[in-house]
């Protein structure tokens, strides 16, 4: 049976930080901190709403990690603007590596899917806008079984929506509690640090392989080919 490949797509193929441009333009110097405690807190919420068990798809995550940011940071914005901010997650640009990356990866014996929290339509979205879609034989959404990552259900969800086997199965992923999920669930996995200043967990286990971008992936599967 061939590998697959799931790849995480907030923050992994998709770069969250892309909002920053229109945030600047809004408010300024405030932009930068805005922006990553929007990203974390909407990462909080899905960890909190799957522990309840009181599912809310993971754009109203995101609406309402937006709202507690600005109240964090006391910045101001029109409804007009958080809807535009909200539609701009729709519409967020890939990191530079990915399109070259999941092009080489595509001529190789391995199966690629997107896998990810967002409902479907909005990954979709994403991948089309950044034209990487062709690259997917599909797209493996939380949101079918109403839960989270890392929630082990997730994980299990992924393996029976590819046919695939667990131990043939890596995880792409820049998030490190992604990638320690995957793990505990009996994957592979890929953690894509790209900065010199993100930290994995230390929680005593280490990620199957780290990779600086996802180049490193076409690296790494023509060593094992």
């Amino acid at each position: 049976m061939k590998t697959t490949l799931a790849f995480d797509v907030y923050g992994t193929l998709i770069d969250t930080q892309g909002v920053l441009t229109q945030l600047q333009a809004w408010v300024g110097d405030d932009a930068n901190a805005l922006s990553l405690s929007w990203r974390n807190k909407q990462l909080e919420y899905s960890f909190r709403r799957g522990l309840m068990q009181d599912y809310q798809p993971f754009s109203v995550c995101t609406r309402d990690a937006l709202n507690y940011a600005c109240s964090l940071h006391k910045v101001v914005l029109t409804h007009e603007q958080k809807e535009a901010l909200l539609q701009s997650y729709l519409t967020l640009p890939a990191f530079d590596d990915v399109a070259v990356a999941l092009d080489q990866l595509s001529r190789s014996e391995l199966r690629l899917f997107a896998f990810s929290n967002g409902e479907r339509s909005a990954v979709e979205s994403l991948l089309s806008h950044a034209h990487i879609e062709q690259y997917f034989e599909g797209v493996v959404s939380c949101d079918d079984i109403k839960t989270f990552k890392p929630n082990p259900a997730v994980y299990k969800h992924l393996t029976n929506e590819t046919h695939s086997l667990t131990n043939e199965t890596w995880l792409v992923s820049s998030n490190p509690f992604d990638v320690l999920g995957a793990m505990s669930s009996g994957l592979k996995s890929a953690w894509v640090c790209r900065s010199e200043a993100s930290i994995f967990d230390p929680w005593g286990q280490a990620p199957t392989e780290t990779i600086a971008d996802l180049l490193g992936l076409t690296a790494l599967f023509d060593r094992q080919q």
